[in-house]
């Protein structure tokens, strides 16, 4: 019995066939640039995986299966085990502002004012820090803006009851307290905002100081009976100075007159013994004439503008009012012609 043919053989197929020769024959090996191509791809592709670019003002918070472990702040470029082992959020330092909005709070005095506040914000480059803010707020910074915000809002109804009216709004610049009342509510926020959220507060600023319109008819009364006290004040402190200043008046009066009595007194002794010296000589030398003297100074002293006296002319001391007849005849004065009137012409 025959051995039957190959089946390429009996399709008539051209494929040569292998020799033994051939078959042992080895592989051509491949290139080593391609070797050194490859290895190449894997370092680069490694590389990206695992390195960590840091820029400024950012920082880079490396996570294990979800939980943070180490902090880069400083630029630059670090490492990591590449995914799913870990991962990389990157922290945004830069500066950043919040607005309180608007919000209606009570002074000391029980006024009630608008105020609308901002504050200035941002995460320290410490890793501590970073890391609280990263497990609080899940390295969202709306999340923590809305907190600061409400902190805001309370530390607003806090501290604005510590201040009166008048140290908020005034035309007085002297008595305005605004810069402790913004480093008062900046104390208050940085405490709670660093101890729960490694948030650092920088500044805290008004925006708005507003005065609605109940306030302000509330604080105009209030000012006018402030007005009206200090007014009624001024002027019982007046009528005390002037009772005082007409006490001292009267006393220096009392004192200036009794002074000048003393004086016109020690005059008046003077005079009179000045004048009694004079009589003494004057009726000395001619007592008639001391007479006359004396009959004129009682006249003067009885006699006044409306005295109506029926008297003998010859009784001291009225003689004395009747003229003496002249020694020495005046010559005579001659006499005017009479006044003739200019006759009326023709």
């Amino acid at each position: 019995m025959t051995d039957p043919l190959p089946e390429s053989s009996a399709a008539g197929s051209s494929v040569p066939s292998l020799s033994a020769s051939d078959a042992s024959s080895p592989m051509p090996r491949a290139s080593p640039w391609r070797w050194a191509i490859a290895l190449t791809i894997v370092l680069l592709a490694l590389a990206s995986a695992t390195a960590v670019p840091v820029s400024s003002g950012t920082a880079a918070v490396i996570t294990r299966f979800g939980d943070p472990i180490r902090v880069q702040v400083s630029p630059g470029l670090t490492w990591k085990a590449p995914p799913p082992i870990d991962r990389v959020e990157s922290v945004d330092l830069r500066l950043r502002t919040t607005s309180s909005g608007v919000h209606s709070v009570l002074t000391q005095d029980g006024l009630i004012i608008l105020v609308q506040a901002w504050i200035a914000w941002r995460i320290p480059d410490h890793g501590d820090d970073i890391l609280r803010f990263v497990r609080a707020t899940r390295n969202r910074h709306d999340e923590a803006a809305n907190q600061l915000r409400t902190f805001l809002g309370s530390s607003l109804e806090t501290i604005t009851g510590r201040f009166p009216l008048d140290a908020l709004l005034n035309t007085d610049r002297a008595k305005l307290r605004s810069g402790e009342y913004r480093e008062a509510l900046r104390e208050r926020l940085a405490a709670q905002a660093r101890d729960l959220y490694g948030i650092e507060i920088l500044a805290v600023g008004l925006e708005r100081l507003m005065i609605p319109e109940a306030t302000v008819a509330v604080t105009v009364q209030r000012m006018a009976a402030e007005r009206d006290t200090v007014a009624e004040e001024k002027k019982a402190h007046g009528r005390k100075v002037a009772g005082e200043i007409r006490a001292t008046t009267e006393k220096e009066t009392r004192i200036i007159k009794a002074t000048a009595e003393e004086e016109a007194s020690r005059i008046e002794a003077k005079a009179r013994g000045e004048a009694a010296a004079i009589y003494a000589a004057v009726h000395s030398q001619d007592p008639k004439l001391y007479r006359f003297l004396r009959s004129l100074d009682t006249l003067d002293q009885v006699v006044t503008n409306t005295t109506r006296l029926v008297v003998r002319t010859d009784a001291a001391p009225f003689d004395a009012l009747v003229a003496a007849p002249l020694e020495a005849t005046a010559p005579p004065v001659p006499l005017l012609p009479p006044l003739v009137a200019p006759s009326a012409s023709p």
